[in-house]
């Protein structure tokens, strides 16, 4: 069967895989909670949930440097990959001897097709389908603002990058009813004159992992706005995630 993966690549499966590589946390994620977790093979060192991922599966590496060595071993039939999160060179260097599906997510929308198309190249649409309501149901479900607030995501310090447009990030929080006063697409560097009228300054758990201690660097950066630290996963781990976190998610919403 030939599949088309969000980058418009084709890819050639001649029966259902049994051996899956996932090179993305969320990914792995989504691929156990379909039921896929006997055909995973091989996942990154950042792949936490489930907890059992790491234990049981062999670490091919991190998202951004994979042990190429350690995939070519494992003989994959699958391998499960993103535009973002892994780097051209080594998705070329894999799809020159193996099937390699890369997802490319940028609104909830995507999302949904990404779920769905996984169901279909490894026979479990009907979950795929499942998923994807209580997905959607969970999002519908989460409060919108009734007050448009200004707000900027920090995802690394030294230098302060913020989550622009064209993110995942700047979707999940428009479709809420945020604004983002980064005007700049992808991951820009904070360019503090260009930042006025904040309402909130958010520093998320990841990729940098901000803590307390920050939280006075960037209150003086911005006096009149409210700074917070957030659960990165919650807001940039695309797919069934944000089942886990919808109480969360509302706690977040009713405190801004």
């Amino acid at each position: 069967m030939i599949y088309r993966d969000q980058m418009n690549r084709l890819i050639n499966l001649e029966e259902v895989p049994k051996r899956i590589v996932s090179l993305v946390p969320s990914q792995t994620e989504l691929l156990f909670d379909l039921g896929l977790g006997d055909s995973l093979v091989g996942v990154t060192k950042f792949c936490l949930h489930p907890q059992q991922a790491r234990k049981t599966k062999k670490i091919i590496g991190g998202t951004k440097k994979l042990n190429l060595k350690a995939i070519e071993a494992l003989q994959p039939d699958l391998i499960i990959g993103n535009k973002e999160e892994n780097t051209q060179a080594e998705i070329d260097y894999l799809s020159e001897k193996f099937p390699v599906w890369m997802s490319d997510i940028f609104t909830q929308n995507d999302v949904y097709e990404m779920v769905k198309s996984l169901g279909k190249m490894t026979n479990t649409l009907t979950q795929a389908t499942n998923l994807n309501h209580n997905l959607s149901l969970t999002f519908r479900n989460l409060p919108k603002l009734k007050i448009a607030k200004r707000f900027l995501y920090l995802i690394w310090h030294n230098p302060s990058m913020l989550a622009g447009k064209e993110t995942y990030i700047d979707s999940f929080f428009t479709e809420l009813g945020f604004i983002n006063a980064c005007s700049e697409s992808r991951y820009p560097i904070l360019n503090e004159a260009e930042m006025k009228n904040i309402d909130l300054v958010l520093l998320s758990s990841e990729p940098y992992p901000f803590k307390a201690v920050h939280l006075e660097h960037y209150k003086t950066l911005f006096p009149n706005a409210e700074v917070m630290l957030v659960d990165g996963e919650a807001f940039s781990w695309y797919g069934t995630r944000l089942l886990k976190v919808e109480p969360y998610l509302h706690e977040f919403l009713k405190q801004v």
